[in-house]
């Protein structure tokens, strides 16, 4: 994925994210979502995970596998048609000399490759899935936190409004009823629907006041209302 000016530092938070190689549909259909979710919880993982393996052949569900010591700690997520992205804390490395890559680079080296193998041979093409590199974005301050964790869980807005950033919002009931219901990201986790996909996010997040249902739903709705999002 090459060097990068800025190296993660452990005990860190980081806006990470991807996008199909020119900017093309990485997920093509409901199957496609549902492997890459269950991806963003093996791949969490210090362990090499096969998932035909380790999962298909036990007939076990992704997120009953005991996958071990993680590599970082996941606050937030979305996936969207074309590209996703991911709030993390960047957990120390256990262990590890200095010469192995950290835990950032790790764990996006082995859900963008593991996803692309998938894509790959389910719709029998070649070549690069993802774009060379992905992006990441040091989150060091409380404003850039509170910003990003709304943006985040925003982006399926788009789908229904995508010129609300320059138009504004039409109907916000409409936009909360489509985020209640849109099953790709970790809104419906932060809201307490129960489900497999919860254990995706982690409890210990260190912000921990962004998952207090109470507080996301406000501030969720804060930012629709005053439509700052860009």
């Amino acid at each position: 994925m090459g060097m990068r000016n800025i190296p993660f530092v452990d005990g860190e938070f980081y806006h990470l994210y991807n996008r199909g190689n020119s900017k093309q549909i990485i997920f093509l259909d409901m199957e496609d979502y549902h492997r890459f979710a269950k991806l963003l919880y093996l791949c969490n993982s210090n362990h090499s995970i096969n998932f035909r393996n380790d999962i298909v052949s036990r007939h076990i569900d992704a997120f009953e596998f005991d996958r071990g010591e993680k590599l970082v700690s996941i606050g937030s997520w979305c996936l969207m048609p074309n590209h996703f992205h991911l709030y993390v804390y960047n957990l120390p490395k256990q262990g590890l000399g200095e010469s192995e890559i950290n835990n950032i680079t790790k764990f996006m080296l082995k859900l963008c490759t593991s996803y692309s193998k998938y894509f790959n041979k389910k719709y029998n093409r070649t070549g690069k899935l993802f774009e060379d590199k992905f992006k990441s974005v040091h989150i060091s301050t409380e404003n850039q936190a509170k910003y990003l964790f709304s943006y985040i869980h925003l982006n399926p807005v788009k789908l229904i409004y995508d010129d609300w950033k320059k138009e504004g919002i039409r109907n916000i009931n409409e936009c909360i009823k489509y985020l209640d219901e849109y099953k790709w990201s970790s809104y419906r986790d932060l809201i307490g629907i129960v489900r497999n996909e919860n254990k995706i996010i982690d409890e210990d997040f260190p912000l921990k006041y962004f998952l207090v249902k109470e507080s996301f739903k406000k501030e969720i709705f804060e930012w629709l209302k005053l439509g700052q999002y860009s």
